[in-house]
Parts: structure tokens; sequence; C-alpha cells
């Protein structure tokens, strides 16, 4: 089986996208009955792609896109230059990592996209008024052309019932968890700041969004260091790249003389970040709204104390050594005396939960190709191999 992975995506460093995509193609290459990965990114993706992500398979083969990186350039691809790759490589499936504008029509194959969240919907404020109705429009159209779909957790999934609920009925669709390794990432310090980061330092993972709630994080901490309850040698370290809100953090650290202990970095290899995980006196994820959030999974899977607001994905993905804080009411204060909390619990022990296991994952998504493929009458991806694979998987997982 031959799947091929659109990942050409706007970022210019890394961002959950993009390593959900390196996820799902090193999850893929790891099956017996794929033979070829293919992983399409944009000509400004190639560098972190091939150095940031640790891409060691064989099958995995990076086709790079040379286009223009503007949002014109980009669609305009997703609708005429991806089926032209696509009839030239002839793979059995597409896997759209995120929401594009496609037409089914053009595709010989089927096509499965990956719907991460429903920001466009529930958090407009990340996209400003007029994009944010071409984000819906991409997103409606995305849905109702794929033949298949896969959303990375229940509380995405109820959203999809929520804003589309003529379609979910109708629509093959599966709640494929993001899986987290790091078992064979060798820890490297941070080297650029790795003098700062001897020192106690808390760790936050995000882009630079207003669902992201940075801001709130910052104020706690400054709260913390106004009260002594943090050392004052004590760095957050936020990694993410720049958004919306990069220039509003900016001031607001500015204007709390928080330049020394804040410390913003991006672009960061899989070894630079397990080492912030596994040094890090405590991970704090305050988001309003989330699909998914790897972050939380590989804190958790690399032992951190962990803190984090108390909505439903939070809770669905979390355990109960996570300290959840409520956002309404105050959530500054109640930020700042969860992190107090937290930094008196013992770490907790390596979670390895299931559901965030590649075999899991592998067995999922073959088993969503397998009904789109059967759908959509394609009878290379049905084939008895990939029925006794599942077989020997479900054996395996349940």
């Amino acid at each position: 089986m031959h799947i091929l992975i659109a990942a050409l995506h706007r970022p210019s460093n890394p961002t959950g996208i993009c390593r959900y995509a390196v996820n799902l193609a090193q999850c893929l290459a790891e099956i017996e009955e794929v033979n070829q990965v293919t992983l399409v990114v944009g000509n400004w993706q190639k560098h972190y792609f091939e150095t940031a992500f640790y891409l060691k398979s064989p099958k995995i083969i990076l086709s790079i896109v040379d286009i223009k990186n503007s949002s014109l350039s980009r669609n305009l691809w997703f609708l005429f230059g991806l089926p032209k790759l696509a009839k030239e490589l002839n793979p059995d499936i597409i896997h759209l990592s995120f929401p594009i504008p496609f037409l089914r029509s053009r595709f010989l194959c089927p096509v499965v996209a990956t719907i991460h969240d429903f920001y466009p919907y529930e958090y407009p404020e990340n996209f400003g008024y007029r994009q944010v109705l071409f984000n819906r429009l991409f997103l409606k159209q995305c849905i109702y052309q794929s033949d298949g779909l896969t959303c990375v957790s229940k509380t995405t999934l109820a959203s999809f019932k929520r804003f589309f609920p003529s379609i979910n009925s109708k629509k093959i669709t599966s709640i494929i968890y993001n899986y987290v390794n790091f078992d064979e990432i060798i820890p490297q310090p941070l080297g650029e700041i790795e003098d700062n980061l001897y020192s106690p330092f808390l760790l936050t993972i995000g882009q630079h969004r207003k669902n992201k709630n940075l801001d709130l994080l910052i104020q706690s901490f400054a709260l913390l260091l106004q009260e002594n309850k943090l050392e004052l040698s004590t760095k957050l370290v936020i990694v993410g790249s720049a958004g919306p809100e990069t220039d509003n953090l900016s001031r607001l650290i500015a204007r709390l003389s928080l330049e020394e202990q804040v410390l913003m970095v991006s672009a960061i290899n899989d070894s630079k970040l397990c080492w912030l995980y596994q040094n890090c006196q405590l991970f704090v994820i305050p988001s309003s709204t989330e699909g998914f959030c790897i972050p939380l999974a590989e804190a958790l899977y690399l032992s951190c104390r962990v803190v984090c607001s108390a909505i439903p994905i939070f809770k669905e993905v979390g355990s109960e050594s996570c300290i959840y804080f409520d956002l309404q009411d105050n959530p500054v204060e109640n930020l700042s005396q969860a992190i107090s909390q937290a930094l008196e619990q013992p770490s907790p022990n390596r979670i390895r939960d299931d559901r965030f296991s590649k075999s899991n994952a592998a067995y999922k998504y073959l088993k969503l190709y397998s009904k789109t493929c059967q759908s959509s009458c394609k009878p290379n991806c049905n084939d008895k191999s990939t029925d006794n694979y599942f077989k020997e998987e479900k054996s395996k997982i349940y």
C-alpha cells in the first residue's frame, strides 16, 4: 500500500500539524503492508522536516513542492497541483494532515482528512474576521469532499457532530489519538540558552495564539515570583512559533520586567524538546480550547508534573496525576495556586497509555483506510494481507 500524506502548510517553523504529519508517516512506515509513505511538504518546510524530526525509515519519501508560500499559491496547489501529483505517484490513499480545499472528482483514489479542531467556529479570534470566513469554508468543503475523516479526540468528534449534524452519521469517521514515542530520541540540551537552563524552569508549548492563554501563564508566573513562591532564578520557557499574539506577549513580558526570566524559543528538534520535558520542574498548559494537545501527552509520557486548565479535552487526554485549574473567576490566582500545589508533589511515574501507542494508531488508521477503500471500490488497499493485519493487531490491542 502506498499512502500520500499532504502536509504542505504555511508555517516556516515546526507546528503541531507538522508533528502530526511526521508521526502519521512514522506510524504507517512500520507496518509491513505499507510499502511507501510519500510526505508532501513545501520548499520552505524542507529544512525543518529533515532536521527537526526523526525521519529514518526508507519507506518515507519527502516530496518537495516548489511554490510561493502565500495563501493564494497554497490553495491553488491544493486544488490543482495535488491532484496532478497524485496522478503521477498513483497512491492507494491520500491522507490530508489537516483540512484543505480540494475537489474529490480530481482524484482517482480515496481521500481521508484529519480534523484536529473546530477553531474557526469555536475560537474565531485566532484568525481575524475575514480570514475566519475562508477557514470555515475550507473546513466545511474538506469535510463534505472527503471519503473518510479521522478526529483526534472524542472532544473533536463531539464538536463535529454539533457543527455538522446532517453529515456526521453519513460520513466514515474514526477517533484516532496521536501517538507518543520518545524511545529512540537522545536528549540534547538547548544550546543557545543552555547556561540559563541550569536554573529551575517551568515549560509550556504552544503557538502564540489567543486560545493558548500564554498571557495568563506569564501573569501567574510573575505573581509567583512576586510572592516568593518560586525561586528568583526560575525561568519560564515558552516553546512555540510566532502567531497573532506574539507582539502582545512581548509587551506583557516587558511591562512585567520579565525579559530575563521568560525565554521564548521555536524551531527546536525532538532531541532538544525531549531534554526540556525531562528537565523542567513543571509542564503547564493553560489553553481555553484544544483539539488534542500532543505536548500534554508527551509531558505525561516523559513523567513531567503537569498543570492544565480544566477543559474537556485535557481531562480526556490527561491523567489523575495532573493538577487542573479553573479558567473562570480569577484564573491568574487559580493557575498560581495550581502551580504551587504541583511543585510540592513528587514527579509521577512514566505513563504508558495504550490509547497513545503506535500500534494502536496504526491499526485504527489502516482500518479507516480499509473502510474508505471498500466504500470507494478501490481494490488495491483491501487485500487479504491487510485484513490479516487488522485481525492480528486487534488481538494484541484488545
